[in-house]
């Protein structure tokens, strides 16, 4: 039988532990997120993954808010982040300093997740409004455009659920890469 563990016997490191740990090569950038709680989650599975960065443009709640505190649960103090309010201009400079930038998004020509493998050094994934997706704008200039596969009726994720399942794959291949 296998006892749960409790918390003192996670190992978890400090934040300030967190800070200073070699980040994996990956930012986020959330675009037009809505909804505090997946603001809150997303951060949360950003600390889980030690990623770089999380950027928030456009109508994205920032820190300090209710609902992001309410499931981010701290790790608005672990992952840095920084609020800007152009997410093309975000993207572009991204690119500019040499971050191959994918866009989360059903389109025309996407790599299938499960297909995707590590062509460079650096990484930022771009995640959509939970209605509209990542605007048309952002993914004309995107790097790629990479698609979680889906057998169901529904035709999307939710945006926090997305960021686990991606951050997850792209965390693995760059491990293995």
């Amino acid at each position: 039988m296998n006892k749960k563990l409790k918390l003192e016997e996670l190992g978890r490191i400090t934040i300030d532990e967190f800070k200073s740990a070699k980040k994996i090569p990956l930012v986020v950038i959330m675009e037009n997120i809505r909804s505090g709680h997946n603001v809150g989650s997303i951060f949360r599975t950003s600390d889980a993954f030690l990623i770089e960065k999380v950027f928030l443009t456009g109508i994205t709640a920032q820190p300090p808010h209710r609902d992001i505190q309410k499931t981010a649960l701290g790790a608005t103090e672990s992952v840095e982040w920084e609020y800007n309010e152009d997410s093309l201009a975000l993207v572009q400079g991204l690119q500019a300093k040499g971050y191959h930038v994918m866009a989360i998004e059903q389109a025309e020509s996407t790599t299938s997740l499960q297909n995707w493998k590590p062509k460079a050094e650096k990484y930022a994934i771009v995640l959509g409004n939970e209605v509209k997706g990542v605007s048309q704008d952002v993914i004309d200039v995107c790097d790629e455009c990479v698609e979680i596969p889906q057998s169901g009726t529904k035709h999307s994720f939710n945006v926090s659920v997305c960021t686990g399942i991606v951050l997850w794959h792209v965390n693995q291949a760059l491990q293995a890469n």
